[in-house]
């Protein structure tokens, strides 16, 4: 669900870019039929969610959810993280974030004939509907949420996390600020400048 922060850490090259969000959506494909680039961004996608999975700051941050919700909590993260990315944008790139934002999809619509048919649909809608600027507010992220929880077959109570992200939204933050710093030393980017990486 962190299709901001997939893209940043791709290279910047459509099959990269296409390769580093396809991990959400791999379902089915036959990844020994991929072009290069577009694998080597796959295992670049796999190779970010097992850190992060991992990570003893992500591991700590979920503890601020409710047992009923926590569950659910990598998935709040990983929308989280990426409202922290752009909020926080201007700390750590040279790059202005409107700059960023158009140059990704860009690319996601032009690798259209790359991806799966669903991964066509979801991220036509990501553009279409400008996900990422709306992530830069709370309540847009609260709404993708809530969205997801609707799309949830089974009985579950994901239904108002973003009530548990404004409680907590203090101790995410300053948690995830630990966290980006091991993300970007570990998987560098272009689009991140190192000299603003300062604990």
């Amino acid at each position: 669900m962190n299709f901001f922060a997939h893209l940043v850490l791709a290279k910047p090259t459509v099959q990269s870019r296409v390769g580093n969000l396809l991990g959400d959506f791999a379902r089915g494909v036959d990844i020994q039929t991929l072009p290069e680039a577009v694998f080597e961004g796959l295992m670049n996608h796999r190779r970010v969610d097992q850190f992060t999975d991992q990570h003893p700051e992500v591991i700590q941050l979920k503890r601020y959810f409710s047992t009923q919700r926590r569950r659910f909590s990598g998935i709040a993260l990983d929308v989280l993280f990426d409202h922290f990315m752009l909020k926080h944008w201007q700390q750590f790139s040279h790059v202005p974030l409107d700059q960023v934002i158009e140059a990704l999809y860009e690319d996601l619509i032009m690798g259209q004939s790359l991806m799966p048919a669903r991964m066509q649909q979801v991220t036509q809608r990501l553009v279409d509907t400008d996900w990422f600027r709306a992530y830069q507010q709370l309540d847009g992220v609260a709404y993708a949420l809530d969205r997801i929880a609707g799309r949830i077959r089974f009985r579950h109570e994901f239904n108002g996390i973003g009530e548990e992200l404004t409680l907590h939204y203090p101790q995410l933050e300053a948690g995830f600020s630990v966290f980006f710093i091991d993300l970007c030393d570990r998987f560098p980017s272009p689009l991140i400048d190192s000299g603003k990486r300062e604990r």
